[in-house]
């Protein structure tokens, strides 16, 4: 089931979209923004989750191990 949201934009940004509703679908362009941006909102939720799991089980990188990893790549080339 849909519902109706309605916000308000200046009235200069209504006239331009006025102006290109031949060019462009506003309500699909709007309804995709806002779906991508609660699919990234909830990856943000999702990778904070996780850290947070890893943080609490004690998991860490051992000292030194970035810097080895970033030497091996370079040396590999």
């Amino acid at each position: 089931m849909s519902v109706v949201v309605s916000f308000k934009v200046r009235r200069e940004v209504k006239e331009l979209m006025d102006k290109y509703r031949d060019r462009v679908n506003w309500a699909e362009e709007l309804r995709r923004f806002v779906e991508e941006k609660i699919r990234q909102l909830r990856a943000e939720e999702n990778l904070a989750e996780i850290l947070e799991e890893l943080r609490k089980a004690g998991w860490s990188v051992p000292k030194g191990f970035s810097v080895k990893s970033v030497r091996e790549d370079r040396d590999s080339r």
